[in-house]
């Protein structure tokens, strides 16, 4: 027998941190296999972790892990080797006996809904133009010109941005460089 359908309203959103780290990546195997590590978005967001403060978990009626969705810190290297700020959404991943219940959905609209709309930095994802930008604004037409490390589908490269003419033509997606990976200030 299978679970009732539910709408988006109905998944309980709890802190991704608050979830024991097997689980995640126990629902992370599931929902897009164990080979995912080679996959152009981890390859993007390599040596950084994902934003306590902009990652979510979707629970179901029954307090069970459904879905998570997480947010990296990413950055767009033009061609003059400056880093633009950028927030990676994903993965949403969502059980797979579960998708289609509005988890997905739910957890999209949390994570956005947590970017301080006063700061918000461009968010990017790797996904279908169809449903990310219907529903959540996101647009392949800005991203022409960006590359990414390993295979990607250049119409699946989308961007969510409130003027996207700030955004450089040109550049390559890559982990955001912290204060580790950056050149020392001169005196």
């Amino acid at each position: 027998m299978s679970a009732p359908a539910m709408s988006a309203s109905h998944a309980k959103i709890v802190p991704l941190d608050a979830i024991d780290p097997a689980l995640i990546e126990q629902l992370l195997d599931r929902a897009f296999g164990e080979d995912r590590h080679a996959r152009t978005a981890y390859r993007i967001r390599i040596g950084t972790d994902w934003l306590p403060g902009l990652s979510f978990a979707a629970l179901d009626e029954e307090d069970y892990l459904a879905g998570t969705i997480q947010l990296w810190p990413v950055a767009l290297t033009d061609p003059q080797q400056r880093a633009h700020p950028l927030l990676m959404v994903g993965p949403v991943a969502v059980v797979p006996e579960r998708q289609g219940d509005g988890f997905g959905k739910a957890l999209m609209l949390a994570a956005l809904g947590a970017i301080d709309t006063q700061a918000a930095l461009p968010q990017v994802l790797i996904g279908d133009e169809d449903y990310y930008g219907r529903f959540f604004g996101f647009t392949a037409a800005p991203t022409g010109g960006w590359r990414c490390p390993g295979a990607w589908d250049p119409a699946r490269l989308l961007v969510r941005c409130e003027n996207p003419a700030v955004l450089p033509r040109e550049g390559m997606l890559g982990p955001w460089p912290g204060p580790s990976a950056r050149e020392p200030l001169a005196d």
